[in-house]
């Protein structure tokens, strides 16, 4: 029992050795191993290593991905017309030479991502300072962007670098600040209020004018119809006055006999109408009694 028992003590002592003096280098990580506090070797392929067992060596990764790194602040900044701007901005970096990280930056990328976002607002602020608003949001804003990337670059590989590589510098957003974004939005409601009320005065005088034109037409359309139609009326009624009398002159009693009808018909329109007349006396009636057609004129052939 006491040999199993030395046996497994010294299998579980080899494997806790293996295990302190083996390490795995992630391929999107730099393995940097250290010997008493001191960088004693940077790796850069992915694999399985040996180092000797704490404390003489001990090892630490650094992320070697591209990093992204946002604005965190929301301090002004002044334009060269002393306007208050709020930027945001993001960098996008990654570590390059581990060693020269480690020595003059950290031993992790928060060590870099803090130092990077003072230089980087640093740099945006110098060089806003030096446009005005209108260049910093459209005309030179690519511009802009590239001379604050260089001046960084410029930084990070200074007298000491920074074993670091920017990629890139964006603005995400440039704008005024809260009190005077309120102030400009009122503005820009005032001035798209006045313009709207200038259209919809335009609009109304020129309804005015179209419907007045319209009303003018109509007038004078209705005006030529009425007097077309009195034209051809007074036309219609000469023609039916000769024809009448034509046909009138042809047989004089028939004439008088159509006449009476129609004045009968005019007369007695309703059954409510009542007229007091002596028949036997009166000519009105002359048709109705047989004389108006007594003595007509023979029919010619």
């Amino acid at each position: 029992m006491n040999r199993i028992g030395f046996i497994v003590s010294s299998v579980l002592m080899l494997l806790a050795l293996a295990s302190s003096t083996l390490f795995v280098v992630d391929q999107r990580q730099f393995g940097v191993v250290y010997a008493l506090g001191q960088i004693k070797e940077v790796i850069t392929e992915p694999g399985i290593n040996w180092k000797l067992p704490p404390p003489f060596q001990n090892v630490s990764y650094i992320d070697k991905r591209l990093l992204t790194l946002d604005s965190a602040d929301a301090e002004p900044m002044l334009t060269a017309e002393k306007q208050r701007v709020v930027v945001d901005w993001y960098i996008r970096w990654r570590i390059s030479d581990p060693t020269e990280y480690i020595r003059n930056v950290g031993l992790d990328e928060g060590a870099g991502a803090n130092q990077l976002a003072r230089v980087v607002r640093n740099a945006f602020q110098e060089e806003i300072n030096k446009r005005t608003v209108k260049e910093l949001i459209a005309t030179q804003r690519e511009a802009l962007m590239a001379d604050v990337k260089r001046e960084v670059v410029a930084a990070v590989a200074g007298v000491k670098p920074w074993g670091v590589e920017v990629v890139d510098v964006r603005i995400t957003r440039a704008d005024y600040v809260e009190a005077i974004t309120e102030s400009v939005y009122r503005r820009m409601e005032a001035e798209r209020k006045r313009v709207a009320n200038e259209l919809r005065s335009t609009g109304a005088a020129e309804g005015e004018k179209i419907r007045a034109d319209a009303d003018r037409q109509r007038e004078v359309t209705v005006a030529n119809a009425y007097r077309d139609a009195q034209k051809i009326k007074g036309e219609g009624d000469a023609e039916a006055a000769r024809i009448y009398a034509e046909s009138f002159g042809k047989d004089p009693q028939f004439a008088q006999f159509y006449r009476s009808l129609e004045a009968y018909k005019a007369s007695f329109n309703k059954k409510s109408d009542v007229m007091v007349l002596d028949p036997a006396s009166s000519d009105f009636f002359k048709a109705m009694r047989g004389g108006g057609l007594s003595t007509s004129a023979p029919v010619k052939k």
